[in-house]
Order: C-alpha cells, then sequence, then structure tokens
C-alpha cells in the first residue's frame, strides 16, 4: 500500500457522501446535523409499500451494503419476505437498523431502490402466471428513464419470472441488451431486427436473407408488419427457407401498428377467426379494453390466431410465432382467455402504468431498541421474518 492510497480513498468516500447528501431530500441532511450535536442513537426503520407486491429488494441491500462498507460502519438489514415471495399492502418488507445519523442521509435513495422494482417484479410474475406456457422477453430498456431504472426494471422482471418458474411457467427468458442478461442467467441481449433494418432492406425477405447470412448459426425471426403484408411476407419467408422453417428455427415477429389491422383481417373477420378456434370467448360480456386486445387493430388475439391458421395451413406447423406490441398484465389474461397460440411475447409492459403505486416508505419503529412509531403505524412494529412455504 502507497502513502497515497488512503488519501484517495477518503476523497472517494467524500465523493460519495457529497453524492448522496445532493440526492437526498434536504430535511434528511438537516436531521442528520441535528442528530450529529445533540447525540447520535441507534434506529431501526421498517420499510414497506401501499399495496401487494413480489418482494425484490436486492438492489436497495446491495447499495446499503456498499455504502455502509465505504464508510465503515454497520448497516444491518432484516428482510421479512425474501426475494421472491408475495408481500401484502402495508406489509413491512424489511427492516433496516443502524445509526440515525448515518441512516437518514440514505432513506431517499434505498426507498428508490425498492418500491418500483417490487412493483414491476408483481407484473412479471402475473403475466407469467397469465400464459404459463410462453416464455417472455423483457424488453422495457427503450422505455426507461437512463439505465438504472434499466437495470431496476430487468432485475424486477427477473425476480417476477423466478417466482412464477416455481409455480411450473415459463417466465422471462432473457432480456434485449447485453447489460442485464446476467439477471436471466444469460451473456448476451436476445433479439434479432428492428423495423429499421427491414426499411433498410427494401423488403422482407431481403432483410430476412441479410440476418441470416451474417448470423447463421441464429434462429432466425423476422419482422414481418413493415408493409403491412404480414401474412404476404411471413409465408414468403417460410418459403424461402424451408430447411429452417421446418427444424423449428424460423419464427415470424407480429408488432402490428394499433391504426391497422393485421393484413386481411377486419372487425368482423376478426370476430370469425375466434369463432373458429375458441368459440364462445367472445360471447361473454367484455369491457372495450378486452375487446381491442380480442379482436381489435394490432397485435390482436385475432391476429395470431390468423397467423397460426396461415401457417399451419401452408405446411409450417414449426414456425413460432412471437408477438409484441403493449403485452401488459390485462393483455396476457385477454390472450390467455382466448388461448392465443404464442410462442414468445416480447414486453416491457410490466413497467408500472401509476408511478404513484411504487412509492415505498420507510417509518422509524424502535430508538435504541425501544418500540416507538407515529400513530397510526403501529402495524409496521418489529415482527419476526415471514417463513415462506
Amino acid at each position: 500500500m502507497t502513502q497515497g492510497e488512503p488519501a484517495g480513498r477518503d476523497r472517494l468516500a467524500s465523493a460519495a457522501d457529497d453524492m448522496i447528501a445532493a440526492r437526498t431530500d434536504a430535511y434528511f441532511n438537516r436531521t442528520r446535523a441535528i442528530v450529529e450535536h445533540f447525540g447520535d442513537r441507534k434506529v431501526t426503520y421498517a420499510v414497506f409499500l401501499r399495496r401487494p407486491v413480489i418482494s425484490a429488494p436486492r438492489l436497495m441491500t446491495e447499495w446499503l451494503r456498499a455504502v455502509g462498507s465505504a464508510r465503515g460502519i454497520t448497516i444491518d438489514t432484516t428482510l421479512l419476505y425474501p426475494e421472491g415471495t408475495w408481500v401484502g399492502a402495508g406489509e413491512p418488507l424489511a427492516y433496516v437498523t443502524g445509526s440515525f445519523a448515518a441512516l437518514a442521509p440514505l432513506e431517499t435513495l434505498l426507498l428508490q431502490r425498492l418500491g418500483p422494482a417490487c412493483v414491476a417484479a408483481h407484473n412479471a410474475y402475473q403475466m407469467a402466471m397469465a400464459l404459463p406456457h410462453v416464455r417472455f422477453l423483457a424488453m422495457e430498456a427503450r422505455h426507461c428513464a437512463g439505465f438504472g431504472m434499466q437495470e431496476q426494471m430487468a432485475y424486477a422482471a427477473s425476480v417476477g419470472s423466478h417466482a412464477a418458474q416455481k409455480e411450473g411457467a415459463h417466465g422471462f427468458i432473457g432480456g434485449a441488451n447485453d447489460a442485464t442478461a446476467h439477471y436471466f442467467g444469460t451473456t448476451h441481449g436476445l433479439g434479432t431486427m428492428p423495423h429499421a433494418l427491414v426499411g433498410y432492406a427494401g423488403s422482407t425477405l431481403r432483410a430476412a436473407e441479410m440476418f441470416h447470412e451474417v448470423y447463421p448459426a441464429m434462429d432466425l425471426v423476422v419482422l414481418v408488419d413493415y408493409f403491412g403484408r404480414e401474412v404476404t411476407d411471413a409465408l414468403e419467408v417460410c418459403r424461402h427457407f424451408p430447411e429452417l422453417a421446418a427444424q423449428g428455427r424460423l419464427a415470424v415477429r407480429l408488432d402490428t401498428h394499433g391504426g391497422r389491422f393485421l393484413e386481411g383481417l377486419d372487425p368482423q373477420a376478426s370476430y370469425d377467426v375466434l369463432e373458429r378456434h375458441t368459440p364462445g370467448t367472445i360471447r361473454r360480456y367484455r369491457s372495450d379494453k378486452e375487446l381491442s386486445h380480442l379482436v381489435g387493430t394490432g397485435v390482436s388475439a385475432a391476429a395470431i390466431w390468423r397467423m397460426r391458421e396461415v401457417l399451419d395451413e401452408a405446411g409450417f406447423a414449426h414456425v413460432r410465432i412471437i408477438a409484441s406490441s403493449g403485452f401488459s398484465v390485462e393483455k396476457c389474461l385477454s390472450m390467455a382467455d382466448a388461448h392465443a397460440p404464442v410462442d414468445v411475447i416480447g414486453t416491457g409492459s410490466f413497467i408500472p402504468d401509476r408511478w404513484s403505486e411504487t412509492y415505498a416508505t420507510a417509518d422509524i419503529v424502535a430508538y435504541d431498541d425501544v418500540p416507538r412509531v407515529k400513530a397510526g403505524r403501529e402495524f409496521l412494529l418489529r415482527r419476526t421474518p415471514h417463513d415462506p412455504e
């Protein structure tokens, strides 16, 4: 160790402290100064959300561990609900214990690392359980406000997915980029071609040829909606690559714009498709939103059934269908109700719709191990960790 190393570490620690102080709420910084002036105390925070979630605390606990290590202080975190378990509304998810002066400035930042991940994990779990035989691809990155949010959402998808996999679902098999692939047990992002490549190539078939020439060992997934000829272009590609089609190494991806129907469909034709394959699905009462998922424009259940229909009729029963475009929990439930023959769904719609539902809250529930909490929050007082079944 050289003489300059400790000073260098001190500068790094100071920089981290400055960053935390700048990003936390000002009254927490003032609380720290007051506590340091009148005397520090040991405190325990209870952390909770106001809605049911899946526990996804790892980003929070790892950050607290890193801060404690950098500062040379002890921060004890007790999880009442292990990662991937269901947590009821208002249930304390974790207790965080340590110096009041040290923890006060951390409250804002630790809550940021917990709430959104827990809600997104719950959404991912519900999607996977709605369609247990479907594989999902996490495509959250383009909808995120920077890499911090992207990492949080990918982690959440993996947590919700693992919870669903314990119940027999396929869940999320990977993400769309390399940086977050490790959350899904892989090393690389998944995905083949964007619309831009099809436009560059000038035809759907030419884009498929280009991709296969450069990546011959990869399965070929062809985006077929660019020219509004989903059926025509899908069949053309299948006929051009009959061996890949027969081997199950060819898939068509439906991403039809919500402003139009899949090629050959209209409202009545969409009803007819579902009536042929899943009688009764559209005869029950449906909300407008459910109807749009079933027989509306874009990637509807009828569109997926129609693509499966034409592929099978042309002898391409082993060609898979990948769907994307707004696959939220609600849309996945509608697809399940219609028995839509989709093999893979690419979606970032596990990102919470109502951000206000993602707000985690922390309250101190003990000072020097003496229970004390503000009126109305007595339910947070210390309890034993949850023992998952």
